[in-house]
């Protein structure tokens, strides 16, 4: 192999590197491997111009299942077999789709060895497809997009030179259209409504949603473009580790699946979901449905005592509050008699050994190596089955399986002795199969196609890989994907739980929570959190988010599906001395003011009505736009303007009433600066107003937090208001949703009895409620 002091002389001179290119490539370890190996191959042999950068292209597309086909494909590129960059791709392609024979004729095929497309063929291809896009052309000029065109003449002919190509169109084009006028070259513009001259742009995906323009991003729309390896091709992705059974078990795959997608979401049973698992959900369900696929809801029920029943029914309910219905629902524990068999089989082929040191002896990063890690098979054996029989204590003896993590973990624990039932199995089982063990194989049992995962679980990939290979069985691919993190909050399951005992908090779905449950009992649509999770996209980088990011996709669909109620929060009395009407009156008013099409719900307008008590300030100021002694307001629907005579207050001096006179809109001399909310014979009702539960973006941090996350909440974040309302919202019903004007968006709590209706508040609006 060529030494690496000499590499960056040999990547000038043999493949016609620049030297910083060189330089630059010595800084990537594998691709340096591979070109060790190439420049081997190829050495006192003189390439053909244009072979180097061949070469180059190739080792840095080439993947490491197809190491040993690369003596093969360089002898193809450097007897110009393989003269492009797409016969080179096509060579890898099909190296990796045969990764123990490649079959000359058929390989050479496949890559176009030997084709030639003469330029009259390009002519003529290009003149076929030319005539369907005339019109356009002609239309369009030099501000045709030919990328299409170019794609079907591509397509027709595969292995046609594509500057060839390029310049065949060019000439085309040019005869047809001429040369290019001054028209054809001045850049697109668009007019604004101001009349300025703009270049056209895009407003924004959420902007145009909260206009109701386009419809949201989905997460399917996401999911269609995500790059993942197609069902059975495995060995195509990266780090794929491929074994000499690898190609038979693929195909066992494939007839049990018929190429379909098939994914899998895994929670444990010992805690409600939270925001972070909406995006796990969305991305599991959604890619599968994306693809045609379908997903299973597995529950990872091997630590039965951290588990119970409410668990299991909660993660059901979430799951499909989101709107997906799993394929199949499974547990881990289906499983346990299959993965005690595999066991057994790591044990006898030397894999794994029963171990006695202590967890603590165990934890950390450079533990001592397990002094019975070579004890005899025989004894392992013997001790495995005395653990599942339960004749070893907890604590006394874990199965220990022989592979270092990417992490530097060493030999991971496979099980652990446990007395305690399970919900399942009962008594059945003393010994419980760990995380590490048990999540490859049983995404191997249910033949998942794409084992997606957050980044965290990126050091664990090589214990999955080793696991499925060492027991001969079918490997799925494990794709990480970044982590939803929120600010203001805690999502772990012991840190909630400690809110609740401290009865800072009343239960998991308490809506200053950030679990799932707790989020649609404050109002949050379903539909809204998906489209946040599409927004966020599916990348490596782990994302923190502010809680306000959320809300704003939960304001914009509200404002689009939430129906308009007045509702006075805090209310102070008025009575109209010149009411017009006999009688109070009904006042048809829109659900939805923009759409009036929606329809809309009757308020009754008296004598008395109740207006929020920060609508009245008795002496006001320049900034001030609502009811004062000397300033008059609009009522909203009801077509008239308030005017104060008299100013009722209690013994402390507090204001309890206002006395007000009553004019036409229309025949005021002055119209009034504000228009505000009110209602008139009432249903009582009592509304939750919530706020921020942690003063620190993260009450996690000790730099931050010193004092731990429980000094860090904050104090009277629930209020808790006797409040009047439209009596249209007598008929409604737990979950529904409403916008209270000018107040913010509010959902039936399910604490609502039949003499008694709670609201929580969702989110406020975007407009200050003030004006």
């Amino acid at each position: 192999m060529v030494q690496s002091d000499d590499l960056t002389k040999s990547l000038v001179a043999t493949l016609g590197l620049s030297e910083q290119k060189a330089k630059e490539t010595l800084k990537n370890v594998p691709l340096t491997q591979t070109l060790s190996s190439i420049l081997h191959e190829i050495r006192e042999v003189v390439l053909p111009e244009g072979t180097g950068v061949l070469l180059y292209h190739f080792a840095t597309k080439t993947k490491p299942q197809i190491a040993h086909h690369l003596p093969l494909i360089v002898k193809y590129i450097v007897t110009k077999k393989l003269d492009t960059t797409l016969r080179v791709e096509k060579a890898i392609e099909y190296a990796l789709s045969h990764i123990k024979n490649i079959n000359p004729p058929e390989f050479e095929q496949f890559c176009g060895v030997g084709v030639v497309v003469t330029p009259e063929e390009i002519e003529n291809v290009v003149e076929q497809y030319l005539k369907e896009y005339k019109n356009e052309l002609v239309e369009k000029r030099y501000k045709f997009n030919a990328g299409p065109l170019m794609q079907k003449v591509r397509g027709k002919l595969p292995w046609a030179d594509g500057k060839a190509v390029k310049n065949e169109v060019d000439v085309q084009i040019f005869d047809l259209l001429g040369p290019k006028t001054e028209e054809d070259l001045a850049p697109a513009a668009k007019t604004d409504k101001k009349g300025k001259t703009t270049k056209a742009t895009k407003p924004p995906v959420k902007e145009q949603v909260a206009n109701g323009d386009v419809p949201a991003l989905t997460i399917l729309d996401v999911m269609k473009k995500v790059s993942f390896h197609l069902p059975g091709q495995n060995y195509k992705t990266d780090g794929y580790v491929v074994t000499e059974n690898t190609e038979r078990l693929l195909k066992e795959h494939l007839k049990v699946t018929g190429g379909k997608v098939q994914t899998r979401f895994p929670p444990e049973p010992n805690g409600i979901l939270h925001i972070g698992h909406a995006k796990a959900i969305n991305i599991n369900f959604g890619y599968a449905a994306a693809n045609n696929g379908v997903c299973y809801l597995r529950y990872d029920d091997t630590n039965p005592e951290k588990e119970e029943e409410k668990f299991f029914v909660g993660i059901k309910d979430m799951v499909e509050w989101l709107g997906y219905k799993p394929y199949k629902i499974t547990h881990s524990s289906d499983y346990f008699d299959q993965l005690y068999e595999w066991a057994v089989e790591l044990i006898k082929a030397g894999l794994a050994y029963v171990c006695h040191q202590s967890a603590d002896e165990m934890k950390g990063f450079n533990p001592q190596p397990s002094p019975w890690r070579d004890r005899p098979i025989k004894e392992s054996l013997q001790l495995f089955q005395d653990m599942k029989n339960g004749k070893i204590d907890e604590g006394m003896a874990t199965l220990r399986m022989k592979i270092t993590l990417e992490e530097g973990k060493l030999d991971p624990v496979a099980y652990r002795v446990r007395f305690t039932p399970h919900h399942r199995t009962g008594d059945k089982w003393c010994i419980y199969p760990t995380y590490d063990y048990t999540h490859c194989l049983c995404d191997s049992i249910e033949n998942i196609t794409h084992s997606l995962c957050t980044k965290e679980f990126q050091s664990r990939r090589s214990s999955y890989y080793w696991l499925c290979n060492a027991l001969k069985v079918y490997c799925p691919v494990q794709w990480e994907y970044g982590r939803l993190n929120f600010n203001y909050t805690v999502v772990s399951k012991r840190k909630i739980g400690k809110l609740i005992d401290e009865k800072i908090v009343k239960d998991w779905d308490d809506p200053r929570l950030f679990t799932l449950t707790a989020l649609r009992r404050r109002g949050f649509p379903a539909e809204a959190i998906n489209n946040f999770c599409a927004q966020l996209g599916v990348t490596g980088a782990q994302s923190t988010v502010d809680p306000s990011m959320l809300e704003a996709y939960v304001r914009d669909y509200l404002n689009n599906t939430a129906p308009r109620r007045m509702v006075v929060l805090e209310p102070l009395e008025i009575t109209i001395t010149n009411f017009p009407f006999d009688k109070p009156v009904e006042i048809p008013v829109p659900n939805f003011p923009n759409k009036p099409e929606l329809g809309s719900h009757s308020v009754t307008f008296g004598p008395k009505i109740y207006i929020e008590k920060s609508d009245f300030l008795e002496d006001g100021n320049k900034n001030y736009r609502r009811l004062t002694k000397t300033q008059a307001v609009g009522l909203r629907h009801a077509g008239y303007v308030l005017s104060v005579t008299e100013i009722k207050k209690d013994s402390s001096g507090d204001v309890i009433g206002v006395v007000c006179t009553c004019t036409e809109v229309d025949k005021v001399a002055t119209k009034p600066k504000a228009f505000i909310h009110w209602v008139s014979e009432p249903v009582e009702i009592e509304v939750r107003l919530y706020s921020t539960l942690f003063k620190h973006k993260n009450p996690e941090d000790p730099s931050e937090v010193p004092g731990g996350f429980l000094s860090d909440c904050n104090t009277d974040t629930l209020n808790v208001l006797k409040s009047k309302a439209d009596k249209s919202l007598r008929v409604a019903k737990v979950f529904d949703k409403f916008q209270f004007e000018r107040n913010g968006f509010f959902s039936v709590d399910p604490d609502t009895t039949e003499g008694k209706l709670i609201f929580n508040q969702t989110v406020g609006l975007k407009e200050d409620a003030g004006k």
